[in-house]
């Protein structure tokens, strides 16, 4: 008896001891659910609406979805209408958007390889789940060692005899030939100029909405979808002022930008600054022609 109750103990201990696996957000559910479908715009839609709901994603994004390579079928007899001109359109929408695809229901012709705006958000995922050194050195934080991340991990087998438990390699390439602090890192916009940030979303457009980037130490206004091309925005008046306070604007901008650029080319990353005027473009090209400045349009 004294057994049994001993034995049901340490059961108990264990299971409490034991560490829950970590639940992907459902932002990375959608991004994965959202691999496995060829898109035509390189995943961008998806990007942006992963935050969202699923039915609410494909509702915004089914548009983006090559249809030619996918077949629907109403397994389950819920979506039953018409499989002909724009009612096909909403049994393909009903099945796709049901909570969980059932087996057979949605099926795709040939071999998809993952949309890249799709593949760069899950490997910056992946980036900061398994190497969290890394994504805390893009910040400018000491952040937990790859040595404490093994200590965490539960021990389910004995370990090998004179050997030290090595973390887990990723399930997709790290590019080992930058240096670490040149990962981007998405972080919360600075600040809170709302019609800057808008602009800085939509025009590039931003690889992580709502957020800048981090690359390098340095913090930039978006990291554009599928090209390595990192933004900075300027969305004030500049056609307002007065000759002396542009002049010191410049000035101040120049610097600005100079540190940016420099810490995006050491990273391999092409740098883009955007404005809301033509005037303020050439004001910027009499420093450096050799700036890339283009027009947005994004008013205040």
């Amino acid at each position: 008896m004294r057994l049994r109750a001993c034995a049901a103990l340490l059961l108990f201990l264990t299971a409490c001891a034991t560490t829950p696996p970590s639940v992907p957000t459902p932002r990375i559910a959608n991004l994965r659910r959202a691999a496995a479908l060829p898109w035509t715009d390189g995943g961008r839609c998806v990007v942006r609406e992963a935050s969202q709901s699923w039915p609410v994603l494909v509702e915004r994004c089914y548009q983006d979805l090559d249809h030619d390579r996918l077949e629907f079928h109403d397994t389950t007899g819920r979506c039953a209408v018409a499989s002909a001109g724009a009612a096909a359109v909403g049994l393909g929408f009903c099945v796709l958007a049901a909570p969980e695809i059932v087996l057979g229901a949605v099926i795709v012709l040939g071999v998809v390889v993952i949309a890249v705006a799709i593949k760069e958000e899950l490997d910056a995922y992946e980036l900061r789940h398994h190497y969290p050194e890394e994504a805390a050195a893009s910040r400018g934080t000491k952040g937990p060692t790859t040595e404490a991340v093994a200590k965490r991990k539960p021990k389910l087998e004995p370990e090998p005899a004179g050997q030290d438990w090595q973390p887990p390699i990723p399930p997709v390439p790290v590019d080992r030939t930058r240096r670490p602090s040149c990962e981007p890192v998405p972080v919360p916009h600075a600040g809170e100029d709302d019609p800057h940030n808008e602009c800085a979303d939509k025009f590039p457009p931003n690889r992580y909405p709502g957020m800048d980037v981090i690359v390098d130490g340095v913090s930039f206004d978006a990291l554009q979808v599928g090209v390595r091309v990192l933004w900075e925005i300027k969305t004030h008046q500049f056609d307002s002022y007065n000759a002396f306070v542009r002049k010191q604007e410049l000035e101040k901008e120049f610097k600005q930008l100079s540190k940016e650029r420099k810490a995006a080319a050491a990273c391999g990353y092409a740098f883009v600054v955007g404005v809301s005027s033509e005037q303020h473009r050439e004001a910027l090209l009499l420093l450096d022609r050799n700036l890339k400045v283009v027009v947005t349009g994004c008013k205040r």
